[in-house]
């Protein structure tokens, strides 16, 4: 049995993972999904970890999957606890010093995403539109379900923390793409994870919230990462 501990995106929410746990547990694995102190206006990138590594405990080989947002936060958590295998899916891949609100600016996000509606032929809207965003692909019981909760709240503070790591973490790193995301555009991410990781860009079909749209590609992805980076013997 393989541990799964699942960081989810802005708003901090473990019920994003709320599909892709059971894929997992019907596999066999423990799925833990972390709930972050997103509502928090003090709470941080280090109480985020904090966070993450309070629900990991004292168990080792540890396959972390970091979505969205995550990314600011999951290599934190390896550089504190025993974790064997990193995945990061359609993240933030931060710099050296660099804040999470200075990202956006610094990557280039604003225009990756004009230009990737502007190949789609779709409109940019005036306003951030998050049923366009993010919920296009995924299917609309599943998206009354979610906007049901209301605004999932998110504080500032993590994003205005300078990401505090000299170097990424000497773990094991896969990078997982959704070749569908609207707000975090593929060729985007490729030209950012090769000037910021050196590694490459899987893909998927999927739109940014894929563990939303299809948990179970996304679970049969997860355990081939697991299998051809750790091994099928994992307990």
């Amino acid at each position: 049995m393989a541990t799964y501990v699942l960081v989810p995106g802005a708003g901090g929410g473990a019920w994003y993972w709320r599909l892709l746990v059971p894929e997992l547990q019907a596999r066999g694995h423990e799925a833990i999904a972390v709930d972050l102190p997103a509502a928090d206006e003090s709470a941080g990138l280090t109480e985020y970890a904090d966070t993450v590594v309070e629900a990991i405990g004292n168990r080792t080989g540890v396959i972390l999957v970091a979505q969205s947002m995550g990314g600011l936060t999951a290599p934190l958590v390896c550089t504190r606890v025993p974790v064997a295998l990193l995945v990061l899916l359609n993240a933030m891949v931060p710099s050296p010093g660099e804040t999470g609100g200075a990202w956006w600016t610094n990557t280039g996000q604003a225009q990756a995403m004009a230009e990737q509606a502007a190949r789609e032929g779709r409109p940019v809207p005036a306003e951030f539109d998050p049923e366009d965003i993010f919920f296009h692909d995924v299917a609309p019981e599943v998206t009354a379900e979610v906007l049901a909760r209301g605004e999932q709240s998110q504080s500032q503070k993590p994003f205005d923390d300078p990401w505090p790591l000299k170097a990424w973490p000497n773990t094991p790193t896969v990078f997982l793409q959704g070749r569908d995301d609207r707000l975090f555009p593929l060729p985007f991410q490729r030209r950012v994870v090769q000037e910021r990781l050196d590694i490459p860009v899987n893909e998927m079909p999927g739109g940014h919230l894929v563990a939303l749209s299809r948990p179970k590609e996304l679970a049969d992805r997860l355990e081939e990462y697991r299998i051809r980076n750790i091994g099928s013997n994992v307990s």
